[in-house]
């Protein structure tokens, strides 16, 4: 797990920065390998279905997060930073979510759209989704799931398999400070 910029953390156990989970764990290691058992073991059943909303999107991070985390699928309430970067403020993100999402009506989203059109807008709707944030945790995971969906929806499966974190991490970094062609190119990668 990556640390977050946070303070007086209600989802962390009190004088800790381990996130209160399902389990009890109080040791960071401990959860890491709770959640990634937990969360693998979810990853081998069917995605929920939905409008490819941002209800659709809070059910799949409960989806994947259900055993761990007993917010799975809320919006974070606390303002949260990696990095020295901040992502929206807790009080937006419910606006921002709803006019990011309005977006996936776009035609590069649809059946039937050029590969090339549907990867750049979609690496621009993955830096905008990643700078809003909605999650405490896990983030990362929903997000990737989600396009996923979106890639089956519009006919450009992805596979997911081919991620390579040492050029997908600093490329959705950079997608942070509005610069998407860095992270379409690592998304035509895993066109099937």
């Amino acid at each position: 797990m990556v640390a977050y910029d946070v303070f007086d953390d209600p989802y962390c156990y009190k004088g800790t920065s381990v996130l209160k989970n399902k389990a009890r764990l109080r040791d960071a290691a401990e959860l890491e390998s709770f959640e990634l058992e937990m969360t693998t073991l979810r990853s081998e059943e069917p995605l929920p279905l939905g409008n490819f909303d941002p209800a659709h999107y809070r059910k799949i991070h409960k989806h994947i997060f259900q055993d761990v985390y007993s917010w799975a699928g809320k919006d974070r309430t606390v303002r949260t930073a990696k990095g020295g970067n901040w992502f929206c403020y807790p009080e937006n993100i419910k606006a921002a979510m709803d006019e990011l999402f309005k977006g996936l009506e776009e035609p590069a989203f649809q059946p039937g759209a050029p590969a090339t059109d549907f990867i750049n807008s979609a690496a621009a709707f993955l830096g905008e989704l990643n700078a809003i944030h909605p999650f405490r945790e896990g983030n990362g995971r929903t997000q990737l799931a989600f396009l996923y969906l979106l890639g089956l929806r519009a006919g450009h499966p992805l596979n997911l398999n081919r991620i390579d974190r040492a050029t997908f991490m600093p490329v959705m970094i950079e997608s942070f400070s509005g610069s998407s062609t860095p992270l379409a190119a690592e998304l035509a990668k895993l066109l099937v």
